[in-house]
């Protein structure tokens, strides 16, 4: 993504009306490499999101909410210590580089002012956020850079601050026409224009360099080889009044768009994609990041936090899959077992001609209604009698075999099912107590080691979802198996409606109707609550079966979401997104 040094120019910019001057009133730190500095002041104020992740990094005022974890992180406790009550007196950037420092005005332990700075590298996989002193001595980092990572730059606790290594790269602002015509005149051999910029030019991105080289050209795949002297002049011409068009033109926040989607954004018209790809102008670059990154780190969060879960879940539903059809196998092979018992007999009645060390028998077999011939193996190392025998244990093994079997092979397919519910609930996990409520489910029913940690600071239980139909009925979504049980068996009322979809996972639905009669239009809604909180959201006509809560009942001993009804009707419903959002209360 172009966040580049233009592009973060951009944004201080933006943040310097908003935040400079205010007064930090907390810091949060909901992920590992997330920061959140609460600032409060006559100039506006908000919420200073700082974060060092190595897929997007970036800076920016948010109004989104992120969960934060029970236990603060110690790097969070060193910012509350230092930073809470601080004034934030300047936000600057190294010109043209990834790297924003924010001074702030703290008082420290015997009641001196004194400055500290917070300091955000945007610099991909090395992304980190550094607090130093006054003096830039490093009081702790996000990442700690030893010299095992790192023989050139250290960032360690007690280190002076150094900036990165500066790249061997040109400023393309400070280029003169003619430095620029003489840069374009050495160069040979094939190179393409974009990537001669993004070559010699720090602090440019590959779509700024493209869009540079279109608006120069009116097309991104031009050769300088294939340029002639004057062309190359002429180039060089264009481009530096694009540079300085750059430099002292407005920068504008645009989101670009891509099969209804957000795709990429930029702080400059773009105008290579033509008609492919939408723009569409935001009020500010805070909310242009919003909207962008902030369902895409959602959902990299919650995959992270999951996929442990998720390859313990896959594993043993794989497990427990292969262990069913070894069982289904034995059963098939045990419905055989009247053939041992015939050939006991045939054994039995055939033993005064049945010589000790003998490997077959030839016999009659007077369960055939021709009378045919019949092979027996025998085991030579078996007394006649003792073959008989075997055959008869053989028969008695089978047959208590399929008792055993038909009672594995049913729990077999109860676990199989519980475990697809759980995976289910886990796809449609929203936030880290989501995830916690289904970790804990999963430690209840031994599927996970509990492990014994001092002081450990427990999540109070989520709450269902919370709808309101069309007509005003108030209707509640289970967010896993452990709530659909709650809400269902202990919270709903015996005349409130109970809705699920039909032979597939998903989410407990209970209309509250407090008695009044229930319009179509709001079951009919609430169908398509539960085909959207199931495995088939991106389905079409999806059997979903409603009834009243008194017609559910949950089997003792059964496992977490498990339920059966009667006396119910099904509908037949397609997921619906907008209308999902459109009925959510906030």
């Amino acid at each position: 993504m172009p966040f580049d040094a233009v592009f973060l120019d951009a944004a201080v910019q933006e943040l310097r009306t908003q935040a400079v001057s205010c007064r930090v009133d907390k810091v949060q730190q909901p992920e590992r490499d997330t920061v959140i500095v609460h600032l409060r002041g006559t100039s506006g104020g908000g919420k200073l999101l700082l974060t060092a992740s190595p897929n997007h990094p970036r800076i920016q005022m948010t109004q989104l909410s992120m969960e934060n974890p029970a236990q603060p992180p110690m790097f969070c406790m060193l910012l509350r210590k230092h930073l809470t009550g601080a004034r934030l007196l300047s936000v600057t950037q190294p010109k043209l580089e990834r790297l924003v420092d924010l001074a702030f005005d703290c008082t420290d332990e015997m009641g001196e002012q004194t400055q500290k700075h917070l300091i955000l590298e945007i610099m991909g996989r090395n992304s980190n956020l550094i607090l130093t002193d006054a003096d830039g001595r490093i009081m702790d980092c996000l990442r700690r850079v030893d010299f095992e990572l790192s023989a050139s730059r250290q960032i360690l606790p007690g280190l002076f601050y150094r900036l990165p290594p500066a790249q061997e790269k040109l400023n393309g602002f400070e280029q003169s026409e003619a430095q620029l015509d003489a840069l374009l005149q050495s160069v040979s051999g094939q190179k393409q224009f974009d990537r001669w910029l993004l070559d010699i030019f720090g602090g440019f991105s590959p779509l700024l360099c493209r869009e540079l080289t279109w608006q120069i050209f009116g097309d991104v795949d031009i050769d300088i080889d294939t340029l002639s002297a004057q062309q190359r002049l002429d180039a060089a011409k264009a481009l530096y009044l694009k540079l300085q068009e750059l430099e002292t033109g407005e920068k504008t926040p645009v989101l670009l768009i891509k099969d209804g989607r957000p795709w990429d954004f930029t702080c400059v018209p773009v105008r290579q994609y033509g008609n492919f790809v939408e723009q569409q102008p935001e009020t500010s670059f805070s909310l242009l990041l919003d909207r962008f990154y902030g369902e895409r780190d959602r959902q990299d969060s919650l995959r992270q936090k999951t996929q442990t879960l998720r390859k313990l879940l896959t594993n043993l539903t794989s497990r427990t899959a292969r262990k069913l059809e070894l069982q289904k196998k034995e059963l098939a092979d045990s419905q055989d077992r009247e053939t041992l018992r015939r050939r006991g007999d045939i054994v039995t009645a055939n033993l005064y001609a049945i010589r000790r060390g003998q490997t077959l028998l030839r016999a009659v077999d007077f369960y055939d209604p021709d009378m045919k011939e019949t092979e027996i193996r025998l085991d030579p190392a078996l007394s006649p009698q003792q073959n008989a025998a075997k055959l008869y244990k053989d028969y008695q093994k089978a047959k208590n075999a399929e008792k055993v079997l038909t009672e594995q092979i049913e729990k077999g397919s109860i676990e199989l099912d519980y475990l697809g519910s759980v995976l289910d609930a886990l796809s449609r996990a929203e936030s880290e107590r989501d995830v916690t409520a289904i970790r804990q489910e999963l430690q209840e029913g031994g599927y996970i080691r509990q492990t014994e940690r001092k002081k450990q600071m427990k999540l109070p239980a989520a709450k269902p979802m919370v709808f309101r139909s069309s007509q005003g009925f108030t209707i509640y979504v289970g967010r896993n198996n452990q709530q659909n049980d709650r809400l269902t068996c202990k919270e709903a009322a015996k005349n409130d409606i109970w809705l699920h979809t039909q032979k597939i996972h998903g989410s407990h639905v209970i209309i509250e109707t407090g008695g009044a009669a229930v319009p179509d239009e709001t079951v009919t809604e609430a169908m398509i609550l539960a085909a959207y909180y199931s495995q088939a959201r991106d389905g079409q006509n999806i059997p979903v079966d409603y009834t009243a809560v008194k017609n559910v009942k949950k089997p003792a001993g059964s496992k977490p979401g498990m339920v059966i009804y009667d006396h119910y009707a099904t509908g037949y419903v397609t997921p619906d997104a907008a209308l999902i959002e459109k009925l959510k209360e906030t």
